[in-house]
This record gives structure tokens, sequence and C-alpha cells, in this order.
């Protein structure tokens, strides 16, 4: 029986891959990802993939909604614990494939994940934040309609999505998004040393 439903699985992933664009993950990067985290890793990306799919022609805010809910399902884990670094930046492979991740991680998988359905880019920064009821830093994706507009939070530790104004347990520090900073460049200076790191990782298809 669970062959058959891994099957099943597979042949709705290729099906969508087959669609209008291209899946989210290749079946390369697919069968990779299997091998080093094994089948229920893989089924986790079936399954974003659908999530991706089903929201695929509808409205940002459907899709905010579709994608900060699928990711906040996966654990919360520190980059000592995951990583054995203090400060890591996963992609979003890493992230689903070890089903753990600090904030940082839960903001980048739904950056791109975002960009993947045509969410504009600009609209989307990554910010931080402190944290008045953990007394720490945090990370938050916000996601800004118009430069004028009150930005929308999507975060792990509030699941639901609030205007900004409504979520005064945080105290914002400055907004980030490496794509934008790239874009206008400053005499090839790099941009952001994590965001540098996981362009690279990004590109190398670290799983």
């Amino acid at each position: 029986m669970f062959p058959l439903k891994v099957l099943i699985l597979s042949a709705l992933f290729f099906a969508s891959a087959t669609s209008s664009s291209e899946p989210y993950v290749n079946k390369e990067l697919l069968d990779a990802i299997a091998e080093k985290h094994k089948v229920f890793a893989k089924k986790r990306f079936f399954f974003l993939q659908e999530t991706l799919d089903s929201v695929k022609e509808k409205s940002d805010l459907e899709k905010l909604e579709a994608v900060n809910n699928f990711f906040n399902e996966v654990r919360y884990g520190s980059d000592m614990k995951v990583y054995g670094q203090k400060d890591y930046w996963a992609t979003p492979w890493e992230f689903l494939g070890n089903d753990m991740g600090d904030c940082e991680d839960y903001v980048i998988s739904k950056y791109f994940a975002l960009k993947y359905l045509n969410v504009d880019y600009k609209k989307l920064f990554f910010t931080y934040v402190r944290s008045t009821q953990f007394k720490e830093p945090h990370m938050v994706l916000t996601y800004f309609e118009t430069p004028k507009s009150e930005p929308l939070i999507l975060d792990n530790n509030n699941r639901k999505i609030f205007p900004a104004s409504q979520r005064t347990d945080l105290t914002p520090i400055y907004n980030f998004n490496g794509d934008v900073l790239d874009e206008v460049g400053k005499n090839n200076e790099k941009s952001h040393k994590k965001w540098d790191e996981l362009k690279l990782n990004m590109q190398r298809k670290k799983i």
C-alpha cells in the first residue's frame, strides 16, 4: 500500500511538472533530497508542490496565507541543533528536507516559494525585529502591497498574518531584501554576507 501511495504522489508531482510552469523542485533535485533525507522528506516536497499549485492563480493574500500556513508546520530548531553553527541561513531544500529550522529559515523558504508564485519580490522583505514576548532578536517576512502600505507580517511564532500595527509584540529594527540590493548594485560590493552565502548555496542546490 505504501509504495502505491508514493507512486500516486509521484504521478501527481510530474503531472504538475508538465503543466504551465516548471515544478518548484525538479526531478533531479527531488531524487537527491530523497536520497539524503529519505522518503518522508520527498513527500513533504510533493505536498509543497500541491499547495503551490492550488494557489497559483489566486490573489497575493491567498498565496501569502497558503505559503505561511504550509511552512509554519515545520518544526522549530536552533541552528546549533540542526547545523552545529550559531547562525546559518538554510536553503529551502535544507529546511524542508530536515523538517526543522529557525526563524530565518522560515523567512527564506516563504520568500522563495512566493517568488515562485510570481509575487513581486520587491514587495517582500526579510525584517529584523525584537520580540518583546521572547526578549530576543527575531526575523519575520513582511509584505508591502505598495511602498507606502502598512506591511503584513508572516511569522513562525504567530501563525496568523496580521498588519504590523497589530503586532505590538514586535519592535522593528530594519528591512532587508537581497534581490533588490543585488539589482541596484553598489560597485559590486557584497550586499549582505549571509545573503551572499545563501545565494551560493542556492546555486549549488545545497540540500
